[in-house]
């Protein structure tokens, strides 16, 4: 079983009230391969919500802070942790997941300047999947899963 972004499988949970979907990842829903989750509605935030980016402030810590300046960090960090318990529950080796997002982003994710501009680094449940030894593709890997995942 794996593991996706909600937003991937078509459900509308994203911070502007859309969805990513993702014809691969819906497809693996619907054949129940995979299960959609969302960190940020875990984590008890609403759809819609104010866009959110990890910023790193002068002790070098994460923090996710919305574009109006309110602090969301212990919100991501809860969403991640529940993210984590499922994955377990559910025995996910590998979660594909939304680029870019400070929940699912990984290798890469918005600056906290919201510019629209990319730096290194993971999203916060995307980090802690990886600490866990869960395998994490994007969006941006779905030609390399055709080849993983058999259908």
């Amino acid at each position: 079983m794996y593991l996706v972004s909600a937003c991937l499988a078509g459900i509308n949970c994203r911070y502007d009230g859309g969805n990513s979907k993702n014809e691969f990842v819906t497809k693996l829903v619907e054949e129940g391969k995979a299960l959609p989750v969302c960190p940020e509605i875990l984590g008890g935030l609403e759809t819609p919500r104010v866009c959110c980016e990890i910023i790193v402030d002068e002790s070098r810590d994460e923090k996710i802070i919305s574009k109006d300046g309110e602090n969301f960090t212990n919100e991501f960090i809860k969403g991640a942790r529940k993210t984590l318990e499922i994955a377990k529950i559910i025995g996910a080796e590998i979660a594909i997941l939304q680029s870019r997002s400070p929940s699912c982003g990984y290798g890469f994710v918005y600056d906290g300047e919201f510019s629209g501009q990319l730096r290194k680094g993971n999203g916060f449940t995307a980090d802690l999947l990886v600490r866990n030894n869960i395998a994490i593709y994007t969006d941006n890997d779905i030609e390399k899963l055709n080849s993983i995942i058999n259908f």
